[in-house]
C-alpha cells in the first residue's frame, strides 16, 4: 500500500497516507514586508505566538519530518505545537486539520476522520482537509468515501497532491491506466524537486507492479535527477536490483537506503535481500524503531502482521493482523490477515479474507499470490505466479 509515504513539498513516503498541509498564516499586525524574507516559521512564531495556524503549520511540518527521517520524535513535538494552536484557537479549521494529520501519522484513522470532517463543516473549501479525509478513509477501507474525498480536493485545488490521490484510488480499483495518467498529471504540474521524484517514483512503482523492471528502475533514476536525497527512489532502485537478481547490489543499495532513513518497510526488504543471497538476516534495528515508534503512539500491528507472518510466529502474526483489521480494515489489512491466518494453519478461515483483500480488482501481486496459495492448501486448482518470489514478499507491498 502506498500508505505513509509523506516528503515536505508533496510530502510523501509510504497509505498512501498525504499529509500535504499548507496554511496561509494568520494576519499579522504592521508592516510584514519589512520583515526578512529568509525568516523561518519558528522565527515568525516567536515574533508572533498568537499565530495558531503557524502553529498548525509547524505541528504539520514535524509530522512530515517523523516520516522523512523515520524519527517518531517528531510526533511528540507535532503534539506540542498542535496543542498550541488548540489553546489559541480550538475551532479553527487549520488547527482541525492538523490535529487530523497529527491522527492519521499515528494510524489512528478513525480519529482523523472524525477531525477533519469537523474541518471540513467549518470550511468546506479547505484542500488539506479533504485529502486527511481521503487518506484516513482509504486506510478505513471506505473506497467510496475517499473518492468522494478525493473528487472534492481535485475540484478545490488541482494539483500535485490531489493528482497523486486520485492516483491511488484508480490503482485501488484496477484501472492502472487512469492511476498511471493521473501520475503524469502530477508529474506536469510538479515544479519543486521533492514533488517531481515523487511522481516519477510511483510512476515507477506502476510499472513494477505490472512486471516491467526495466521501466520500473528507468522512473527511480529520473525522480533521483530531480531529487538525489529522494530516499524512496533509491529503495525502488534496490528493489529492481533484488527482484532481477543482482543481490549484492541491491544490498549495497540497501545500505544506503537504511543509513538514510531506517523505516520498518526498508529494514524488512533488506532482511529479506540477505536471507535471499544466502545470509542471515539481523532484525535488531528493525525491533528498535517498532518500540520508538510505539514510545511516540503510533500503532501499527500492519507492519508486525506481515513481519510475523513472514519471518516469525504465525500465532503472534494474528493477534496483530486482528488488530489492525478491526481499526483499520483496508485491503493490505485484509490481506495481512489471511496470510496470518494461512500460516497458522488457518485456510479455510483464511480465504474469505483473501477473497475481500482481491475484490476491488486492485493489481497488487502480493495479494493474488497469498490468495492463490490459501486457495491450493483448500484443495483447489489454482495457479501460483512462478515469477513471484515469496522470499522477497516485502518488495511487493505498499506499506
Amino acid at each position: 500500500m502506498r500508505a505513509f509515504v509523506i516528503f515536505a513539498g508533496l510530502a510523501l513516503i509510504g497509505a498512501m497516507t498525504f499529509t500535504i498541509l499548507s496554511f496561509p498564516a494568520a494576519p499579522a499586525p504592521g508592516p510584514v514586508a519589512d520583515q526578512p524574507s529568509t525568516e523561518t516559521l519558528q522565527d515568525r512564531l516567536k515574533r508572533l505566538p498568537g499565530d495558531y495556524r503557524g502553529w498548525a503549520q509547524l505541528a504539520s511540518q514535524y509530522v512530515d519530518q517523523a516520516r522523512i527521517t523515520g524519527d517518531p520524535s517528531y510526533y511528540t513535538k507535532a503534539e506540542g505545537a498542535i496543542a498550541t494552536a488548540a489553546r489559541l484557537r480550538a475551532g479553527d479549521d487549520a488547527v482541525l486539520t492538523g490535529q487530523a494529520a497529527l491522527a492519521a501519522g499515528r494510524h489512528e484513522f478513525a480519529e482523523a476522520v472524525r477531525l477533519a470532517e469537523r474541518a471540513i463543516d467549518i470550511n468546506p473549501y479547505g484542500a488539506p482537509a479533504y485529502g486527511v479525509l481521503a487518506d484516513a478513509r482509504t486506510q478505513l477501507g471506505d473506497l467510496r468515501g475517499a473518492q468522494r474525498a478525493v473528487d472534492e480536493m481535485l475540484g478545490l485545488r488541482p494539483g500535485v497532491a490531489a493528482f497523486a490521490r486520485a492516483s491511488y484510488a484508480a490503482e485501488l480499483r484496477g484501472d492502472t491506466a487512469k492511476a498511471r495518467e493521473y501520475l503524469e498529471m502530477a508529474q506536469n504540474d510538479a515544479w519543486q524537486p521533492a514533488d517531481l521524484a515523487y511522481a516519477r517514483y510511483y510512476l515507477g512503482e506502476l510499472a513494477l507492479h505490472s512486471g516491467d523492471l526495466a521501466a520500473a528502475a528507468g522512473w527511480y533514476a529520473q525522480a533521483l535527477q530531480a531529487h538525489p536525497g529522494y530516499t524512496p527512489a533509491l529503495a525502488g532502485q534496490a528493489r529492481t536490483a533484488a527482484l532481477s537478481g543482482r543481490l549484492s547490489e541491491a544490498l549495497d543499495l540497501y545500505r544506503s537506503v537504511v543509513e538514510r532513513l531506517p523505516l520498518p518497510q526498508y529494514l524488512i526488504e533488506q532482511g529479506e535481500t540477505q536471507i535471499k543471497a544466502g545470509r542471515p538476516a539481523d532484525w535488531t534495528l528493525l525491533k528498535a524503531q517498532r518500540r520508538l515508534f510505539q514510545a511516540a503512539g503510533v500503532r501499527d500491528d500492519l507492519t508486525w502482521a506481515e513481519f510475523e507472518a513472514d519471518h516469525g510466529d504465525p500465532a503472534l502474526a494474528v493477534e496483530h493482523a486482528r488488530a489492525e483489521y478491526a481499526r483499520n480494515p483496508n485491503l493490505v489489512a485484509t490481506d495481512a490477515l489471511a496470510w496470518a491466518l494461512f500460516k497458522a494453519g488457518k485456510p479455510a478461515e483464511a480465504l474469505p479474507y483473501a477473497k475481500k483483500a482481491t475484490a476491488t480488482g486492485w493489481r497488487n501481486p502480493l495479494l493474488k499470490y497469498h490468495r492463490a496459495r490459501i486457495e491450493q492448501a483448500l484443495g483447489r486448482s489454482v495457479k501460483v505466479d512462478a515469477g513471484f518470489d515469496p522470499t522477497l514478499s516485502a518488495l511487493a507491498r505498499f506499506s
